[in-house]
């Protein structure tokens, strides 16, 4: 709970993934990508209830022993075209007796429960109806360009606005997909989390990856056992993983 309202977290993990196959419980450094998630949010205090959404009988299961509440998600929800927002509104249902909504996207393991905490406490510092989490963009659109027909490079903003030194470059922000939060009655109107009142809360790029091919897989088990990012030791060692 935080300012006298109820918070739901619905993670939402579908079993199928054109990528990579059953990516959700792939294991990453010894636990399932999903785990990550409900370390997490399990160890955010303002957090009341934690749900985890999914068609997959196994990523059920698992969720379960990590302490979240499985939530059957209906066939039709868990398409490859399905959006996550689908599955919220799913949720929030089933689970009617809250005030704000965070969605927790699997495929970002490295966020942590401060991040959560920090973005909740955002929402409520700015009074606004909706927060997500961001990060600084890798490539600016002052150094990008549109590649045309012939191979010719043409740059995305007119050279006379491109800053000659590159500390001189504004820095440009992205979502990084980690954290989706909004009041819940404001949600159900605009369907969507992110509109002009929607403020952002920023993460370090090193807690900003978002598992989408084997090379993330490799390059996030390398980091949690290199930097211990987030730390793994306890969840990893009071459950069996195994599916």
């Amino acid at each position: 709970m935080i300012d006298n309202k109820r918070v739901v977290a619905i993670v939402p993990a579908r079993g199928g993934s054109k990528g990579i196959p059953r990516k959700n419980i792939r294991l990453i450094a010894g636990k399932p990508l999903l785990a990550y998630t409900i370390e997490a949010a399990i160890a955010c205090e303002e957090i009341d209830l934690l749900v985890v959404s999914s068609d997959d009988k196994k990523i059920l299961q698992v969720a379960e022993r990590c302490g979240a509440t499985p939530l059957q998600r209906p066939a039709e929800l868990a398409r490859d075209e399905s959006s996550s927002i689908e599955a919220v509104f799913h949720a929030l249902t089933e689970f009617d007796a809250y005030d704000v909504a965070i969605l927790l996207q699997p495929t970002s393991p490295l966020r942590t429960a401060d991040d959560i905490s920090a973005a909740l406490l955002a929402l409520c510092n700015a009074k606004a109806p909706a927060c997500i989490s961001i990060s600084a963009a890798a490539t600016s659109p002052y150094r990008a360009f549109h590649l045309l027909p012939d191979c010719r490079l043409q740059r995305f903003v007119d050279k006379g606005d491109v800053p000659i030194r590159r500390q001189d470059t504004p820095i440009f922000y992205a979502a990084n997909g980690a954290i989706y939060i909004a009041e819940i009655p404001w949600l159900i109107q605009k369907r969507q989390f992110l509109t002009e009142e929607t403020i952002g809360y920023v993460m370090p790029p090193i807690r900003s990856l978002d598992i989408d091919t084997e090379f993330d897989l490799a390059l996030c088990d390398f980091l949690i056992r290199k930097y211990s990012l987030p730390p793994m030791e306890a969840l990893k060692n009071s459950h069996d993983y195994r599916t």
